[in-house]
């Protein structure tokens, strides 16, 4: 047993394919005693953290656009079909990444990934009266059909 799991560690560090493939072999056969555990929670907890990143980089991509396509009225004439086509594109995209456990977290984290959008749109259109609050629901960023009355 220990020459097994010494042979899935030098797997993991050689060839991740073959490792991955074992572990999941191991798991289907419910064979617990020779998984590589230390890098099999490694690689989960990575997991999570690239799909808790993924969902909430598109998040924040819907916020700024969505922001641009209300307030920014300079460039809107000649902009808002590229924006609204942008939001789709991004809700689409997250719909297809959007677990529960990853919709909560996102609902969690709305207030902090307003103000990284706030941040962007007021540098980008130098804009001074955008509001504080994020002015949308999770439903709504979520939702491809709704866009703001503007």
């Amino acid at each position: 047993m220990e020459t097994k799991i010494l042979n899935l560690k030098q797997l993991y560090e050689n060839e991740y394919d073959r490792w991955l493939t074992e572990m999941v072999k191991l798991l289907k056969n419910r064979d617990l005693e020779n998984l590589d555990y230390d890098n099999l929670i490694e690689e989960l907890e990575a997991l999570g953290r690239s799909e808790r990143n993924a969902v909430k980089s598109l998040l924040l991509q819907i916020i700024i656009h969505l922001m641009l396509y209300q307030f920014w009225q300079l460039e809107k004439e000649k902009n808002a079909n590229h924006w609204a086509a942008e939001i789709i594109t991004f809700r689409v995209q997250l719909e297809d990444k959007l677990t529960t456990n990853l919709r909560n977290y996102l609902a969690d984290e709305l207030p902090k990934i307003y103000q990284n959008a706030l941040l962007i749109v007021h540098k980008k259109t130098q804009l001074t009266s955008l509001p504080e609050q994020c002015p949308y629901s999770l439903e709504q960023l979520l939702d491809k059909h709704w866009f703001p009355n503007c």
